[in-house]
């Protein structure tokens, strides 16, 4: 029977530690470092072959997905500005929590010198702001320059939905077909992964020993506890004063959803459920459902962007980079709309780790420490994911005026 994909990390993370020992002790590990490490860095870089048109195929989908759905008025208003507002929250809580536990530090990997990106201060964040904008979009993706290309798929997606027909139709059959064979591609990337993890964890047990992986232990910790911190405590809170609702019959009513997408790793393999079980058990409308809840599968990634902003701390603290508050803003921001471009499947958010690494100049070869770990991670993060989205849509509904929601406190109480 073939192994999953998740196993096939988890042994190849195992089998490359141990070569590195045996490498060791019978003194090869030049061949590791030298040669074997090749391996690791062709999957580094088709790793970032895929960023750009990944990011401009899957944000420009998603946006005239739902411009063909319903143009954008004052139900997608409220929409964007809950997701914005949850994820952003998610986000500085898994920054406060990272700071505060600092899981990274105690086993350092030495840099030969400080990657590109990593300097500057809060005066460069002017900078960083205006140079969203792009004065060249193409120069942009080019030079992979990942916030500018954000930026630009937003608006080139935004306005495809204000075209007139037929170009709006040809653009986003063409736009969806190009995120399509995106995905493909990534797929045939990822099943790579074991390959490539195998040779970068070789090269870093050789260069630096075992106790590097002390902190993953402290790591894995940190997401959970913020996880744990944004979907029992900052969700609810939200349910109860600002809709009225009892956080714990909604969950009662959204429990196979997340059953679901705790066992798929997919929000949007979810959706269905999702759905269903707002609509017949939380009580929401499907008017309010069918737009807020397909729109939060693709854009609404609460868990994945705290995820996100840790792994990129905990990253920099492996390596013994100190980021300024500004260059943690960076990240925070970076996270944000690199959430907003992550798919709805598995491993959509370390494939997107990518891009928040090469935003602020970070080491690629630290997703190899992380990816082990990924997989129940990622099962966690895509649960309070799809949470969101149902808090999401209960919150919206009720504003909308919708008084027969079966989850609200008058009607539990």
């Amino acid at each position: 029977m073939k192994l999953k994909l998740h196993w096939q990390i988890l042994l190849a993370f195992i089998v490359g530690v141990l070569i590195a020992q045996l490498s060791k002790w019978l003194g090869f590990d030049y061949f590791v470092i030298h040669h074997l490490s090749i391996i690791g860095d062709i999957f580094l870089r088709a790793l970032q072959m895929i960023i750009v048109p990944l990011i401009i195929s899957s944000i420009i989908s998603g946006i005239t997905g739902i411009g063909s759905a319903e143009n954008f008025g004052r139900l997608s208003a409220k929409t964007f500005a809950y997701y914005i507002l949850t994820s952003l929250i998610a986000i500085i809580t898994g920054l406060f929590i990272v700071n505060l536990i600092q899981p990274g530090t105690g086993a350092e990997l030495t840099l030969q010198a400080a990657p590109e990106g990593i300097h500057g201060d809060l005066s460069r964040l002017k900078d960083t702001f205006i140079n969203i904008i792009p004065t060249n979009p193409l120069a942009a993706m080019v030079k992979g320059e990942i916030l500018p290309t954000i930026f630009f798929s937003l608006l080139f997606g935004f306005f495809i939905t204000k075209a007139p027909d037929p170009y709006k139709e040809k653009l986003t059959n063409l736009f969806q077909g190009f995120f399509e064979v995106m995905m493909k591609l990534t797929h045939f990337i990822i099943l790579f992964a074991p390959i490539g993890i195998f040779a970068i964890i070789a090269k870093i047990v050789v260069q630096t020993g075992m106790e590097i992986f002390i902190p993953l232990a402290s790591y894995v910790g940190t997401i959970v506890l913020a996880l744990a911190a944004h979907a029992i405590i900052t969700l609810p809170i939200i349910l109860y004063f600002v809709a009225g609702i009892s956080p714990m019959a909604h969950f009662k009513a959204m429990t196979a959803a997340l059953f679901t997408a705790f066992s798929t790793s997919s929000s949007s393999a979810t959706l269905p459920l999702t759905i269903s079980s707002v609509e017949e058990n939380s009580g929401a409308s499907n008017k309010v459902s069918s737009f807020v809840l397909p729109l939060g599968a693709t854009i609404n990634m609460d868990g994945t962007a705290l995820y996100e902003c840790v792994a990129a701390m905990f990253i920099a603290q492996v390596y013994g980079i100190d980021l300024s508050f500004g260059q943690q803003f960076i990240i925070v921001f970076t996270a944000l709309l690199a959430s907003i471009g992550a798919a709805g499947i598995p491993m959509a958010g370390f494939v997107m780790m990518a891009i928040i690494l090469n935003a602020v100049g970070l080491p690629l070869e630290g997703l190899g420490l992380i990816l082990p770990v990924d997989r129940p991670l990622d099962m966690l993060r895509t649960s309070v994911n799809v949470w969101s989205d149902s808090c999401g849509t209960v919150i919206i509904a009720r504003s909308e005026g919708e008084k027969d929601l079966k989850v609200l406190r008058k009607n539990i109480d």
